[in-house]
């Protein structure tokens, strides 16, 4: 977010996409596609909307679909939308839109990715969600991500992981087994390379952060000191550069042994990029969310066995958890009746309903889902409750968007130490408005 991207598009549009607010009235921006403009508008969402191939289902917009249809019959109330996408990464992002719209109370409802969430909800601009009778279920992990000031400002409508989706039948065939740590990586990479695979990792221009993060907060979120850690974080005691460094210095070495094609992943969206050349077997390795896993738009349907597994750590697979989330603008103008829909597309009820059909993890305790077998290894490790956050609103610095932006730095050529640095100016300035 500051810039944030277009995967985040991508993947909001696969968790909840389609509820999309029409606010009537307003020019319509470029790339912004109006849906049931004929209803009477009593509630406006506004949400991403996954870019796919015609022929193939969109489940998760089956689910999301099924779940305002339900607060529609039960309440009463029409619920209008409005989506939008980026073409390419010379366009407006989603998050640079959404802030626009939200800033002017364009809208009742948005689904936010994380670093839109705390930019939001540090200017007062979303409601507190703490008092919906749907916020009673939530796990904890859902409110410590998602609370701002003490507010608990966005919750989703599922819980986002990021993993490595691999194919496990190029790693069969050079009798590799799948990575723990990052060692174990680098060497998968170096005999695949040598056997002809020239880039083995398939990347874009959002997600590579993702390796960063399972190496810099694995022990910090499963060493059983987080609480004090992100303490001495937000104080100042302890530096972000310090955890980030390895992370960094590992992406690094993808980059100095040719793993990763850094020109092309520049410029290359969110599965757009990469998806292509690992269906044909020519990349064995990709990183994506959970319901990537699902859907035919993505990683649902591949000729080989897929396996999705946590990147490397000193912990071994790691997943990686960002928190996106559905809010309510803090002066919408229908925010009553937005806050009622909100607690029935968030109630165990329909939750259980969205989870069936999309197969993701639920934000409720209650609710539980089997998943696909190629998501077993992902759901093991999570489960288990081994995994980082790739968002957290108690930490003073916002994660996912500026590291981000940070890696792209990276892959532009800056060094490790120069990356750190911008880690350190966002970290004084933290400490300067506290």
């Amino acid at each position: 977010m500051k810039n944030m991207r277009r995967w985040i598009s991508v993947c909001l549009a696969a968790l909840a996409a389609v509820l999309l607010a029409s606010c009537g009235g307003h020019e319509n921006p470029k790339n912004l596609l109006p849906v049931e403009q004929e209803k009477k508008q009593v509630v406006n969402l506004f949400s991403p909307m996954e870019k796919s191939d015609p022929n193939a289902e969109n489940v998760a917009r089956t689910a999301a679909d099924l779940t305002v249809a339900m607060a529609e019959e039960k309440l009463g109330v029409s619920v209008n939308y409005w989506t939008y996408t980026a073409e390419d990464y010379q366009d407006k992002t989603y998050d640079e839109v959404v802030l626009d719209r939200a800033r002017n109370n364009m809208d009742d409802l948005y689904l936010l990715n994380p670093d839109v969430i705390l930019t939001l909800g540090a200017e007062g601009k979303l409601m507190d969600l703490s008092g919906l009778d749907s916020a009673k279920n939530l796990r904890d992990i859902i409110s410590t991500a998602n609370t701002v000031d003490g507010k608990l400002v966005a919750i989703p409508q599922e819980v986002v992981a990021y993993g490595l989706f691999v194919n496990a039948d190029l790693f069969k065939k050079y009798d590799l087994s799948l990575p723990n740590t990052p060692e174990e990586f680098l060497e998968c990479c170096r005999v695949f390379q040598e056997n002809g695979i020239k880039t083995p990792i398939g990347a874009n221009r959002w997600w590579l952060e993702t390796f960063a993060f399972a190496i810099a907060y694995a022990d910090l979120y499963n060493g059983g000191n987080t609480k004090a850690e992100i303490a001495a974080l937000n104080s100042g005691e302890t530096r972000y550069s310090d955890y980030m460094r390895p992370g960094f210095s590992f992406l690094q070495t993808l980059i100095d042994k040719g793993y990763i094609d850094t020109e092309k992943a520049l410029v290359s969206e969110a599965i757009e990029g990469e998806r292509a050349d690992f269906l044909a077997g020519k990349t064995p390795i990709v990183m994506a969310y959970w319901g990537a896993a699902n859907t035919e738009t993505a990683y649902g349907k591949t000729d080989f066995e897929m396996q999705v597994i946590g990147f490397p750590s000193s912990r071994g697979q790691m997943p990686v958890m960002p928190m996106t989330g559905w809010a309510v603008g803090a002066q919408a103008a229908h925010a009553e009746d937005a806050m009622q829909v909100m607690d029935v597309i968030l109630s165990d009820e329909a939750l259980q309903l969205f989870s069936e059909t999309n197969r993701v993890i639920s934000p409720s305790k209650n609710v539980k889902v089997d998943c696909v077998p190629a998501l077993q290894p992902l759901n093991d490790r999570i489960e288990e409750g081994v995994y980082v956050l790739g968002s957290n609103a108690g930490m003073s610095v916002e994660q996912w968007g500026n590291t981000c932006l940070i890696v792209r730095r990276l892959l532009e050529g800056a060094s490790v130490d120069e990356c750190m640095a911008a880690f350190d100016e966002l970290q004084e300035a933290a400490l300067s408005r506290s």
